[in-house]
């Protein structure tokens, strides 16, 4: 595999009234066209998180984005964007939205992709999730069946993270739910050519 320039991040702010919003904005990639296409892609789902969170015309609402990079190596770009948002009620609430690219081509990957075709991936990570809601003693909403095929997951520390919004699955006071697998845990039905198989790698 040749060698691929990690893009170089850097943070980005835009201020509105009651809001202030930083996202990253990456450049000096293997590819400019690559790079441009993520910034895009990152743009697109900052504005959805904006208005996702509704009006700000309550006197004390406040809104701050903000976001953490999972993973910038190996060809795979993976960060999770976030927006906190206080707009009445009793308390504020704070949107994950997670993207993880092919750095190369800025190829953005659904949670079906990085995996082989016909895999039941669903049913082995829901497995990991059943097992880590019972070793950590998290009381679930509803009981617990399946995660969706299309469940919010970051690549990180070769691992797969795959997590659950607020009121996703418990209580608000329980957070975000994040729950990191082992690459080598599922590499039977790892993609050849997905983000995960550069973390099987040495």
């Amino acid at each position: 595999m040749p060698s691929q320039n990690p893009p170089v991040v850097r943070s980005v702010k835009s201020t509105f009234p009651k809001a202030e919003i930083t996202y990253p904005h990456v450049s000096g990639g293997t590819s400019p066209a690559a790079d441009a296409l993520m910034n895009e892609t990152i743009i697109a789902h900052v504005r959805q998180l904006v208005r996702e969170q509704g009006s700000l015309e309550d006197p004390k609402a406040e809104m701050l984005g903000y976001f953490e990079i999972k993973t910038n190596e190996k060809d795979v770009f993976s960060v999770s964007l976030c927006n906190y948002a206080y707009t009445g009620g009793a308390h504020g609430m704070t949107l994950q939205r997670s993207l993880t690219f092919k750095a190369s081509t800025g190829h953005t990957y659904e949670l079906e992709q990085l995996f082989k075709p016909g895999s039941d991936y669903v049913g082995r990570i829901s497995k990991f999730v059943a097992a880590g809601i019972k070793a950590r003693d998290i009381v679930p909403l509803e009981p617990f069946k399946a995660i969706s095929p299309e469940q919010s997951f970051y690549v990180a520390d070769r691992s797969l993270v795959v997590y659950f919004q607020l009121y996703e699955l418990a209580a608000y006071v329980y957070g975000f739910l994040y729950f990191p697998i082992s690459v080598y845990e599922l590499g039977d039905i790892i993609a050849e050519d997905g983000p995960l198989a550069p973390m099987l790698e040495g």
